[in-house]
């Protein structure tokens, strides 16, 4: 059988952008346009705290310090019930007219960029991932000699393999295109390198895991001029997409002309 996994040539290209991105204060030519992006966005589930309208629970700079208002834009539906209840705890008044509402990424970065036209003051969001990751990606970078003691953002995880700096990326096809795979969990991305290691032993014994902030990618995206970024594909977790999955069958099924389909009558006594 044909191997659906692939390796790419040219792994320096991302590595720099994002980089490139962090460090950066130059205005770039755009790489990719917002409706890209978006399209990137739009399969990764996240979790907010909005009231009944739809409005994200927003915090003020402490102190009257300077600073934009910011929402907390959380990975795990977990987390965001964990935040919801000490909610309650804290304050209860504000705690009632609020709830977890799930939301595609895609839907948080067109709020961002209508944020910076508004003539408003600008509101941040701010993605919370999950402790169990940001723990992994720490790990990874204290392994690779750096110093540092906790990661800086929200880490994605792709995987390398080749001998020196000859190493490239990770593919996967994906109809008729060979994607670059980025995960928000480090443990789905081991699982498919386990499956990769039956198949090309050789070469899957030489890989191993980056990792690069979320928010550096997004930056790379706008300003980096990069033809690699185009074949990024974020993958999410497995825990938000079975909670999606877990609210779409709990609708009710639609009748064909689009109706909520009538339940059957209770049985008469």
């Amino acid at each position: 059988m044909k191997s659906l996994v692939r390796w790419t040539t040219k792994a320096g290209l991302i590595s720099g952008a994002l980089v490139g991105a962090v460090l950066a204060n130059g205005l770039a030519v755009l790489a990719l346009t917002p409706e890209q992006i978006t399209q990137k966005l739009s399969r990764i589930p996240v979790f907010t705290i909005a009231d009944s309208k739809g409005a994200p629970l927003v915090a003020q700079p402490p102190n009257g310090q300077k600073g934009n208002p910011a929402a907390g834009v959380f990975l795990s539906q977990k987390d965001a019930q964990g935040f919801l209840d000490r909610l309650k705890t804290q304050n209860p008044d504000l705690a009632k007219n609020v709830k977890i509402v799930p939301v595609s990424m895609a839907e948080v970065y067109d709020l961002e960029r209508k944020s910076a036209n508004s003539k408003d003051a600008k509101l941040e969001f701010v993605y919370v991932p999950t402790k169990q990751q940001v723990d992994s990606a720490t790990a990874l970078l204290k392994q690779s000699g750096q110093k540092i003691e906790q990661f800086p953002g929200t880490p994605l995880f792709a995987a390398r393999a080749g001998k020196d700096k000859a190493k490239g990326f990770l593919t996967i096809q994906q109809g008729n295109q060979s994607v670059i795979p980025m995960f928000f969990d480090k443990e789905q991305l081991q699982g498919l390198l386990d499956s990769f290691k039956k198949q090309q032993p050789d070469l899957a014994a030489t890989a191993d895991i980056q990792v690069f902030p979320l928010e550096g990618l997004l930056d790379a995206m706008q300003t980096q001029k990069d033809p690699q970024l185009e074949k990024i594909v974020l993958v999410p977790s497995a825990e938000a997409v079975q909670f999606i999955q877990s609210l779409m069958q709990q609708q009710p099924k639609a009748a064909p002309n689009g109706q909520p389909a009538a339940q059957p009558a209770a049985p008469k006594k």
